[in-house]
């Protein structure tokens, strides 16, 4: 676990993905308010086709960070595509003897699942600097709270049947697509045991099918402690309807585990993004309309 910040820590901003459409002004803001010195990368202004600089800047610009000891904490200003082009050529020796907080979510699962499976470290999935405009109050105080330490928890009404239960296990997750696009390599997380979150934006139903499957076949599924299905926003159908909902489909390949289910946890590409705690122990109470969770201590 890395160490939780104090007013007038370093946080630095970096873009290893997609390049910003707009100057961070509010994000930038934000942070100060909370008394933080914030440190842009070169990748804030850079851009290369879609991308913020060439793979070697945004890799190189990643490295500048966890190598200094003086940022005590690292957010993605954004995600979109990117991540997994650089993840092979950042050397994060450093960071497993002076670890500090990553912050971002969408792209950023890479460098989560990443930094669990090689270090077992904990990470924060939360909003980045180019949602902060449209972001929620509460959302943004989650992030504040989750950076500083002060404890976090979660309850709500799901909008479909949960499959109700209790878990505890470690939090792991993000993206469904990049969950998958990681199987099977050096940032792929072990399933077995933890309480996973899954959340996508833009997608066709046909491909959460598929992805939710691969999954499964890969033997992911099998032996979770719990399943958390955050928000799965502007997903597409073809012409011809798929003809099932994304609950359907999860609990459909997953109905023959007893593990408890719950949908519409509030995380993802949503305004209400809530900052989860990755690689963190989390426990869960899920009834079939109303869940609550909390971490077994934040200290």
């Amino acid at each position: 676990m890395p160490p939780f910040l104090k007013k007038g820590d370093k946080i630095a901003i970096t873009c290893p993905a997609k390049k910003l459409p707009n100057p961070m002004t509010d994000a930038i803001a934000l942070l100060q308010s909370w008394g933080l010195e914030v440190v842009l990368g070169e990748t804030v202004e850079a851009s290369y086709h879609q991308f913020a600089g060439d793979d070697e800047l945004r890799a190189r610009d990643l490295q500048r960070f966890i190598d200094d000891d003086s940022i005590k904490a690292i957010i993605a200003a954004r995600g979109g595509y990117g991540t997994i082009r650089i993840i092979d050529r950042v050397d994060f020796s450093r960071f497993a003897t002076h670890p500090k907080w990553l912050v971002g979510f969408s792209d950023i699962t890479v460098i989560h699942a990443h930094l669990f499976a090689n270090y077992f470290a904990q990470t924060i999935h939360g909003q980045m600097p180019v949602n902060i405009p449209d972001a929620s109050a509460y959302s943004l105080e989650m992030l504040r709270k989750a950076l500083f330490g002060e404890d976090i928890s979660y309850s709500f009404s799901s909008q479909v049947q949960n499959r109700s239960g209790k878990a505890k296990g470690i939090l792991i997750g993000g993206n469904l697509s990049l969950l998958v696009a990681v199987l099977g390599s050096v940032s792929d997380y072990n399933y077995d045991g933890k309480i996973l979150f899954i959340e996508d934006v833009g997608e066709y139903l046909y491909s959460i099918d598929r992805m939710i499957r691969t999954l499964d076949r890969a033997g992911k599924l099998k032996n979770l402690a719990g399943l958390m299905v955050g928000g799965f926003t502007e997903t597409k159908d073809n012409d011809i309807p798929f003809g099932q909902t994304v609950p359907e489909i999860v609990m459909e390949v997953v109905k023959n585990y007893d593990y408890p289910v719950c949908f519409d946890f509030p995380a993802g590409h949503i305004p209400d993004n809530h900052s989860i705690v990755l690689g963190k122990t989390l426990n869960l109470l899920v009834d079939e309309s109303h869940v609550t969770a909390n971490y077994d201590t934040i200290k």
